[in-house]
């Protein structure tokens, strides 16, 4: 969720050498390597929202509606085991469930759940691939925490049906668990990208001010259509009871999020009826705006979820932080990690 997303916010064959999560890369799938350009002074707008006092604010413009894809093919490179009980997380950035959702996610893992989580972006906040795997090394750390494990995490890259290529980490002790990455562009907090990425972010993708979107590890460009077709092959493919996601863009809640977040929102609200997803299974969180709610996270729950979210941050140095007094001193954090808001369909406050 940093900004990324502040994420604001979720590698390949390198990472596998390199502690945070001790990934084995197997070559199960289609394996690509990719490089991106490091952004040069990128980020600089996310630091000087970290220094508000109030935290960061998104900026809010119109988009266009977003036509449902069709319907996946039965068989996708995807498919997991569905388990017992299975919740599908779609967010914009390596970091938005943590903050936002929690203590529901935690608790989720806890009893057992079957989770599937992906990440729409890399939440580079225009600053390359290394600060994106480094994200990613982070949203591990965190479910590493939540399951109580610090196993092995398998990366497999897949070439789906809808001619994407994503990125894939599973625990080797935990198959319930699973975290994928698409790896687009963040588009920042003005929804208008970063140099590095062509100024160019889901926003653009959306509104046909560009015709493809590149992820910034070298995969297949997306457009409109892939990228729905993505999203709708990818909960297909994980068959799960309930998803979680952003705020989508026709929620009054949306305004003063992440572009980002309501963009993904969108994605995920048009797409997942496409494969028999009610709205009763849908739940969407707010995001920066969720600060003007009452604090409803407290006590042991708080102290679970800012040391979750405190587990994520040491990899992330744009906003690690050592000790839970200053993860929860964080202009904008503090307020988000006290508070988690869930939206019914019904309760979106809709356009």
């Amino acid at each position: 969720m940093q900004d990324d997303d502040l994420s604001g916010e979720e590698g390949e064959t390198g990472d596998a050498v390199r502690d945070p999560r001790r990934i084995r890369v197997t070559r199960r799938g289609v394996i690509i390597g990719g490089l991106a350009l490091v952004g040069v002074g990128a980020g600089a707008l996310l630091v000087r929202q970290l220094r508000r006092a109030g935290g960061p604010v998104g900026a809010w413009g119109p988009l266009r509606p977003i036509p449902a894809p069709t319907a996946p093919p039965v068989r996708s490179p995807a498919i997991e085991s569905p388990g017992l009980d299975t919740a599908m997380t779609i967010w914009a950035h390596a970091d938005d469930d943590i903050i936002f959702a929690n203590p529901e996610l935690s608790d989720a893992i806890a009893a057992g759940t079957c989770v599937r989580a992906v990440y729409v972006t890399a939440g580079d906040a225009g600053k390359g691939l290394e600060y994106a795997r480094e994200r990613e090394d982070g949203i591990r750390a965190a479910y590493d925490h939540m399951r109580g494990s610090a196993g092995e995490w398998d990366e497999r890259e897949l070439l789906l049906a809808s001619g994407a290529r994503v990125t894939r980490f599973v625990p080797t002790d935990e198959p319930r668990l699973s975290i994928t990455v698409l790896r687009l562009p963040d588009g920042g907090l003005d929804g208008k990208g970063f140099p590095a990425t062509g100024k160019a972010g889901l926003t653009q993708l959306i509104n046909g001010d560009v015709g493809e979107l590149s992820p910034i590890d070298g995969g297949p460009a997306y457009d409109l259509p892939r990228l729905t077709a993505t999203l709708a092959e990818l909960v297909s493919a994980a068959q799960p009871r309930r998803i979680s996601t952003n705020v989508p863009h026709e929620s009054a809640f949306a305004h003063g999020d992440h572009p980002d977040h309501s963009c993904v929102g969108s994605l995920v609200r048009a797409s997942a009826p496409v494969v028999g997803i009610a709205p009763a299974q849908m739940s969407y969180y707010l995001g920066y705006p969720s600060k003007d709610q009452p604090v409803n996270v407290v006590g042991e729950e708080l102290d679970a979820k800012v040391e979750v979210y405190r587990t994520y941050a040491a990899d992330d140095p744009v906003v690690r932080c050592a000790e839970a007094s200053t993860c929860l001193s964080q202009p904008g954090f503090g307020d988000w990690l006290r508070r988690t808001y869930p939206k019914s369909e019904a309760e979106l406050r809709l356009s």
